[in-house]
């Protein structure tokens, strides 16, 4: 999908040194990001700014197009602690949620999509040990938002149209991914 945004949002998707994260319509947020094939050095310090610029934003997710970078890498934050993930596959869903989402790329706009309430997700860590997480409700919602992100998947794609609108990404009550 699409998205057009109105005049009084444009601020919000400046991109500069102060504001780091890439917005749409860049290209590499529709592009199938490749595989990691050894974690080095840069990859570790890939996840720690990514990880950075994630708590800057006050966000929840982030994905490695989202920096620039077209790598399979994410960092998923639902709680207190940091995640990194790399070449990250759901493994194994089940039931389903409808929730509100909105996106560091994406800033105000909100929308509900319907996602998996729990998921399996196998990785790498930033020290190339396999691991694997089962995640449920909010944390589940977020690590299948920025999985999607690594395969050029937005989530206005899945969000429900009727639902989606604009409000300010400062406001007490979001929650950007």
């Amino acid at each position: 999908m699409d998205v057009i945004v109105p005049p009084e949002w444009e601020h919000l998707f400046i991109r500069d040194t102060h504001r780091s994260i890439v917005k749409i319509p860049d290209p590499i947020l529709r592009s199938k990001a490749k595989p990691v094939s050894r974690v080095t050095e840069r990859h570790r310090l890939l996840v720690d700014n990514m990880t950075n610029i994630m708590k800057k934003a006050s966000g929840v997710g982030i994905a490695a197009p989202q920096v620039g970078v077209a790598e399979r890498v994410i960092i998923v934050s639902p709680g207190n602690k940091a995640i990194a993930l790399i070449n990250p596959v759901i493994t194994r869903s089940e039931g389903e949620q409808v929730g509100e989402e909105g996106c560091l790329s994406i800033p105000g706009l909100y929308g509900d999509v319907k996602r998996a309430f729990l998921v399996e997700v196998e990785a790498v860590d930033k020290k190339g040990n396999t691991v694997t997480y089962e995640m449920e409700g909010f944390a589940a919602r977020v690590v299948q938002h920025e999985i999607d992100h690594l395969d050029g998947v937005m989530f206005v794609d899945k969000a429900d149209p009727a639902t989606l609108h604009w409000r300010d990404p400062d406001a007490a009550d979001s929650d950007a991914e």
